[in-house]
């Protein structure tokens, strides 16, 4: 009998994570994968000392450190060996399943975080987000964690390349990827629009393709012809920016993967090294009868090469042409590239290839002759391989977007796929890895809301929170051998339409709160309701106090019939917690003039020949930022 108590006790003690987050209020994201519930707190002081005797435990307490002393005001000591007292022991193990796994204990006088290097770091992570300010008392609860990721790619992609954003920019993102449990940063580095990294050997990349004079304003098809801005834009990380990058994302458990676009994309490179391209150059002109440059309308420009790197959106028609030359600018800028990048990945793109050029270009046509290539298709692998022969030579691997399906895969090359699922469950068929980034899910320059009137200008779609939180990276069509291939999953912010790092973030957050949990946790684990209403507004509140500007999301408003009267009954849930809520009835605009909610109210009733009422309403934050309005329609009961 006492076997059976026991093991029933144990039962309700160890649930899994999101109901016991739902229970207790365990607002940790992405949520672990078990807690247990104790009773009481361990209460953190300056004199809790951090045990660390690793060299990686002494860097991820540091870490830990500075994140606890901006938001609390505190930092505590680290000591290489054990003391008397209440402390925190870092203890590493590797008898985890997973390298990143870790378990977390509190009791009332010890923390015990135990894992590999990478495992302590998102224990450490995890405990931040448990802490509470309790009356000046920081206090962290009693329980029991074991955790692990689902999948080992998570990631996010940043566009620099559109738009040119700071060192301090990207490090302030990295460290909320790694709160977050993000452990790889996509560096979008080179496009038409701009080139952004220093390649000592090509001084005019950073001299004339890091810059352009203008950027069209508004959307690309609200005006024609286009309208500038007038105001130059451009930048470029020296080679010890990005090194510095690197080292920082390093520390926080993130690999930086490089992207070099080829072979389209390309403008930017071609404005400064015409040659490179697909035709015979002569005086910075390509020689007659053969398709250059282009304008605005995609017309030939007078075959003139040297024109200024596009301030235009969209898919150009410059190319790389498939020459020595070319080659070898490539090889070179790699060779560079890798020096200043350890990841095992290198990105070479591959995606928005017109083969315009190709299909006029002397050059290429003889190339296609030659190798006995079916069509420019063929090319462009035959492209890709070359490119790859030479990464895998130095001990690289090729990922590329999932055109380089095209014409026959490379035969070592990871297919990043991002027109739906289509490419990577191609490729993962075919037994190559795959990273999943479809934009019907995971395009984070999307609009946030259905209504797009109410929104910042975004590149077009509908990605809200929701849909985000709803994507599991493995398709059903695949099976059990298939899916191995299918190494996570990964968030892209084309930066077309966002110029600034307020933009950034909005579109960013809260989104990525719901990719971190798509990455972390396993399908049937996941639970929006309890994410979006138990978890997401502590930190959303958290992020108002770390300066995120993230975008505050709609309500969670309940319309139900009060039998009593007939009349329904509106309660309005805000997802920021210790926020405010202000709202009309009458089809009037919603702002802090408005009435206050305070509570569950009656909705009146309109006429019978008279339209159904519409609720608006705007979210204010604990800091006072206010949410733009958002409308529900209150049908007649």
């Amino acid at each position: 009998m006492n076997k059976v108590l026991a093991l029933f006790a144990g039962i309700l003690f160890s649930v899994h994570g999101f109901v016991v987050a739902q229970q207790q209020k365990i607002s940790i994201i992405p949520a672990p994968k078990s807690v247990s519930m104790g009773s009481g707190h361990f209460e953190l002081s300056a004199g809790t000392p951090i045990i660390a005797v690793s060299e990686d435990a002494r860097k991820s307490a540091a870490l830990f450190n500075q994140f606890l002393h901006a938001r609390h005001g505190l930092t505590l000591k680290t000591s290489l060996i054990a003391l008397p007292g209440k402390t925190i022991v870092l203890e590493e193990s590797e008898n985890f399943a997973s390298e990143e796994g870790y378990s977390l204990e509190v009791e009332t006088d010890k923390i015990i975080i135990t894992g590999n290097k990478a495992g302590l770091f998102y224990g450490l992570q995890s405990l931040l987000q448990l802490i509470k300010n309790k009356d000046g008392s920081l206090q962290v609860p009693v329980l029991a964690i074991e955790d692990e990721p689902a999948f080992g790619y998570r990631g996010i992609m940043l566009d620099v390349s559109r738009h040119f954003f700071t060192t301090d920019q990207i490090k302030k993102m990295l460290d909320l990827m790694a709160y977050f449990k993000f452990n790889r940063m996509h560096w979008h580095l080179t496009e038409d629009q701009g080139w952004r990294l220093e390649i000592k050997k090509y001084p005019k990349l950073t001299q004339v393709s890091a810059w352009r004079d203008s950027t069209i304003i508004g959307q690309y098809y609200d005006f024609k012809p286009f309208i500038y801005d007038g105001k130059p834009h451009g930048g470029y990380y020296t080679q010890e920016e990005a090194k510095d990058i690197v080292r920082y994302a390093a520390d926080r458990q993130i690999t930086v993967i490089p992207e070099i676009e080829l072979p389209g994309h390309s403008s930017a490179v071609l404005a400064a090294y015409p040659e490179f391209g697909s035709f015979e150059v002569k005086d910075g002109k390509a020689l007659p009868g053969s398709i250059a440059a282009v304008n605005d309308k995609g017309e030939p420009h007078d075959n003139d090469l040297s024109q200024a790197v596009p301030g235009y959106w969209g898919v150009h028609y410059n190319i790389y042409g498939p020459t020595e030359k070319a080659y070898g600018f490539l090889e070179d800028v790699l060779t560079e590239v890798m020096d200043i990048f350890p990841s095992e990945y290198i990105h070479i793109g591959g995606d928005e290839v017109p083969k315009d050029h190709w299909m006029t270009s002397d050059i290429a046509q003889k190339v296609i002759k030659k190798e006995k290539l079916a069509d420019e298709h063929e090319l462009q692998s035959f492209f890709i391989r070359r490119i790859e022969k030479f990464l895998n030579k130095n001990g690289r691997k090729l990922i590329g977007w999932d055109e380089i399906l095209e014409g026959g895969l490379a035969p070592n090359a990871t297919v990043m796929s991002w027109r739906g699922e289509k490419g990577g469950i191609a490729a993962a068929k075919m037994g190559h890895d795959v990273i999943m980034t479809p934009n019907s899910h995971l395009y984070f320059d999307h609009y946030q809301a259905a209504d797009k009137t109410t929104e910042p200008l975004a590149i077009g779609g509908f990605l809200p929170l929701e849909k985000v939180y709803s994507y599991s990276p493995v398709p059903d069509t695949l099976n059990v051998d298939e899916r191995k291939y299918v190494l996570g999953v990964q968030a892209n912010l084309w930066t077309e339409y966002i110029p600034t790092i307020n933009k950034m973030e909005y579109f960013l957050f809260p989104r990525a709160l719901a990719l971190a949990e798509v990455a972390w946790m396993d399908r049937e684990e996941k639970n929006f309701e309890e994410f979006s209403q138990e978890r997401l507004p502590s930190r959303l509140k958290e992020l108002e106090e770390m300066d995120v500007f993230y975008r505050i999301p709609e309500a969670q408003v309940q319309i139900s019939k009060d039998e009593a009267s007939g009349r329904h009954l509106v309660n309005i849930v805000p997802l920021v917690a210790q926020s405010k809520v202000y709202y009309t009835l009458d089809g009037h605009k919603a702002d802090q003039t408005s009435n206050l909610y305070t509570g569950p109210f009656l909705a009146p009733i309109p006429g019978q020949d008279q339209d159904p009422l519409t609720l608006n309403y705007t979210v204010v934050t604990p800091k006072g930022r206010s949410s733009n309005q958002f409308s529900v329609e209150i049908n007649r009961p």
